[in-house]
């Protein structure tokens, strides 16, 4: 515990009244020799090591590091001590006053020492009278900053540093200058460094608002913050204030009927409270704690009086952390949690951010530190890199029930469904892994790789073929980030939660610069958002944004749910935001429930992103998707091989055909297995996975008159790090599907 702590929670007196007679008459003897001798002899020795007292900087104390949200509001502050620094000019002229004939009263006319002030506390000490401390203000400042590390230290060696340090530095400074530093530096008790903070602390107000008895109580309390302390002493405290009081009085600077009419109040607190480090979003505040640390060191970050300026949209993290607590809350079981980032696709600017839905209960940051299998919303960047490959989405793929890959990798989708020959795209909607599996084996792991680092996800990725159905870990903000890339026309931004940041002097130390690059070819970051819009349509897996999103925009997105329904993922954007939602147990990989039914994204997820991304774009004027980059340079759909795909189906003739016979069926979010290999290309046993059945699960029951299929039983896990188990078998008719959602 450091020196300055110790004086805290012991509550000791800022003040040290003397050190006796003999100390008072040997140190004013010991300070006129060394005038005299021009600092010769002993005590020149004194001096030889004195600490940089020169310097501006060598007076600053402790100051919060605060954190302010893009409207200017103050969201959180970091600090070792409850301080709050303000100019003379906010800080109420009874304040000013009172401490000056309080503490110092030749305090204008001195230069540093006051010999009478010494003398006077030495013939107090003789008659028991009070009358104050033989420190001036100047000593009392250099021994709270300068010599802080002396401060308790009784020797006439300090008292001399301190003298000789006090007179140097009325030579740098004005009194108003001095006056200022010592009311945001002195201890006033409670925790409480500095008069600002104390007037918040003790009456909830500025300290520029503060009546004459409020001031002249908080004058009272340096004295003796402990004994004084009007929470558990009011009549000492009184007693103090009033002598304060008497002294304003007695200084001409209040008449008798303001000064008896003070002394006549109570002592009438209203206690409040600083921001703290916690702060109103603390996930957020958090995340922006750890970035500074990374470039700042902590007693920089805790003490160095920096002012963070970010991106959080305080309107949005509302609506955001109400549409996350909402879900889980009424989810009937206490393992659910959930995450949520939201980014402005203009210029990667997290404009909310939800690391859970209760910080009391979990700080483990979710949205941040959380790294959880994707499932099947990593399809998308298998999608994108098929596309910069040259594939075209209309190419027709077999997305049978169960296909093998490779001699050790075999596939199904979930409850081993066959959707027959359909389009990549309309396989994408209906989240086949068959299909993309084969997608996958064809362009080969480096390429989809590449193209998820490419659009910003930063995350060590291994290169199986099972990345592309997501049997990769991520967190929600990398998601967040590379999915943006996509609205943005093929731009990527990194994802910036600070904008600037100042010094405690006002100095720009960092103000964030735009890094955009054009990561992705305009058309093929076009030619994915048309694909991705048929996701989210009615029949296909994101079919509850469909019906449920109120926004005047254009929306597409990508559903994802891995091995066993253990994690339910929802990346959605609109023109104007990307929003990743995440749900799952955040202690342990197992399968969630949501009011005692096994949880679908349509139940979590989606429902979290709808009410999220309905609140901030309510009568936002629509926007539409970017246009105009042309079409990819598609290589012929005949020229591609597919390992479980007669090379027939994308004949002119034949693809004319599939297409115009296929049918759509509204489904539920397939689960993907998520075992990964144990070698760069095949898992080791081919045939039989080693976690989870080849087989999934049963179909749900028959469709509703309304075209709702009834709730299906989550698909066993494929094959060793295989795809999702697959969704429902097409229907006869496209009205009545005979799964679930």
């Amino acid at each position: 515990m450091g020196i300055r702590t110790r004086r805290a929670h012991l509550h000791s007196k800022t003040h040290v009244a003397g050190f006796g007679i003999a100390g008072a008459i040997g140190f004013m003897a010991l300070l006129a020799l060394a005038l005299v001798m021009s600092l010769g002899g002993v005590v020149s020795s004194w001096l030889e090591d004195l600490p940089d007292y020169s310097s501006t900087d060598s007076y600053l104390v402790a100051e919060p590091t605060r954190i302010y949200d893009s409207k200017g509001n103050e969201i959180a502050a970091y600090y070792l001590q409850a301080r709050r620094s303000v100019d003379i000019s906010s800080i109420s002229e009874y304040v000013v006053q009172g401490t000056v004939d309080t503490e110092d009263k030749r305090f204008y006319t001195h230069n540093g020492v006051d010999p009478q002030g010494i003398l006077r506390a030495v013939v107090g000490q003789v008659t028991g009278n009070d009358a104050g401390g033989g420190s001036t203000i100047t000593q009392q400042l250099v021994r709270n900053t300068v010599l802080s590390d002396e401060q308790f230290e009784m020797s006439l060696k300090r008292k001399v540093r301190e003298a000789f340090i006090a007179i140097q530095m009325e030579k740098t400074y004005t009194k108003e200058q001095i006056l200022n530093m010592y009311l945001n530096t002195i201890y006033y008790g409670h925790g409480a460094y500095g008069i600002e903070a104390a007037s918040t602390i003790y009456f909830n107000k500025h300290a520029n608002e503060l009546t004459l008895a409020e001031a002249a109580t908080l004058v009272g309390l340096p004295n003796s913050p402990s004994y004084y302390d009007p929470t558990s002493n009011p009549e000492g405290c009184k007693n103090r204030r009033n002598v304060v009081l008497e002294r304003m009085l007695e200084a001409g600077h209040i008449t008798e009927e303001e000064c008896r009419a003070a002394q006549a109040e109570e002592i009438n607190l209203n206690l409040g409270t600083l921001v703290d480090s916690v702060g109103k979003y603390p996930y957020f505040t958090d995340y922006v704690k750890s970035l500074l640390l990374k470039d700042f060191d902590s007693d920089t970050v805790f003490q160095g009086g920096l002012k963070v300026y970010t991106t959080l949209d305080p309107d949005y993290q509302e609506a955001a952390q109400k549409a996350v607590t909402d879900r889980i809350d009424a989810a009937g079981n206490d393992s659910i949690n959930s995450a949520l980032v939201s980014i402005d696709n203009t210029n990667g600017y997290i404009k909310a951010l939800v690391g859970g839905a209760d910080y009391e209960t979990q700080q483990f940051n979710l949205a941040t530190q959380s790294a959880r299998q994707a499932g099947s919303s990593f399809k998308t960047f298998a999608l994108v890199a098929a596309i910069r490959e040259g594939m075209n989405p209309n190419i027709m793929l077999n997305c049978g029930p169960t296909m093998t890959i490779t001699p050790t990798w075999t596939v199904s989708n979930y409850g081993k469904h066959d959707y027959g020959t359909r389009s990549l795209a309309s396989a994408t909607a209906i989240s086949s892994n068959t299909a993309y599996a084969q997608v996958a084996e064809a362009i080969g792991a480096n390429a989809i790789i590449d193209t998820a680092h490419t659009m910003g996800l930063d995350a060590t990725l291994q290169p199986y073929l099972t990345i592309a159905l997501g049997a990769v870990a991520v967190s929600p903000l990398q998601m967040c980030e590379a999915y943006s890339t996509l609205p943005a026309d093929g731009v990527h931004h990194d994802a910036v939660a600070i904008t600037k940041i100042e010094s405690r002097t006002g100095q720009v130390v960092y103000e964030h610069q735009d890094s955009n690059e054009q990561a992705l070819e305009r058309a093929v970051a076009e030619a994915t958002i048309d694909v991705l819009k048929g996701v989210v349509t009615s029949g296909n897996t994101g079919y509850y944004v469909a019906s449920n999103f109120t926004g005047n925009q254009p929306v597409a997105g990508k559903t994802g749910t891995s091995d066993d329904s253990e994690n339910l993922w929802f990346c959605g954007f609109t023109p104007q935001l990307t929003t990743v939602v995440w749900c799952g147990n955040p202690n342990a990989n197992v399968r969630v429930y949501y009011q005692g039914s096994v949880a679908t994204t349509q139940n979590t997820v989606q429902p979290i992103w709808c009410n999220y991304m309905n609140a901030v774009l309510e009568g936002v004027a629509r926007e539409e998707f970017p246009t105009g980059g042309g079409t990819p340079d598609y290589k012929p759909n005949t020229s591609w091989t597919f390992v479980g795909t007669n090379a027939s189906a994308n004949d002119e003739t034949q693809q004319e055909t599939e297409e115009e016979t296929r049918s759509e069926t509204t489904t539920t979010e397939p689960t993907t297995s998520t075992t990964t290999p144990t070698t760069p290309t095949t898992p080791t046993t081919p045939t039989t996975p080693s976690t989870g059945g080849e087989t999934g699960g049963t179909s749900g029951g028959s469709g509703s008159a309304d075209g709702t299929g009834g709730t299906g039983e989550t698909g066993g896990t494929g094959g060793t790090g295989g795809g999702d188990s697959g969704t429902t078998t097409t229907p006869t008719t496209p009205t009545t599907p005979t799964t679930g959602a």
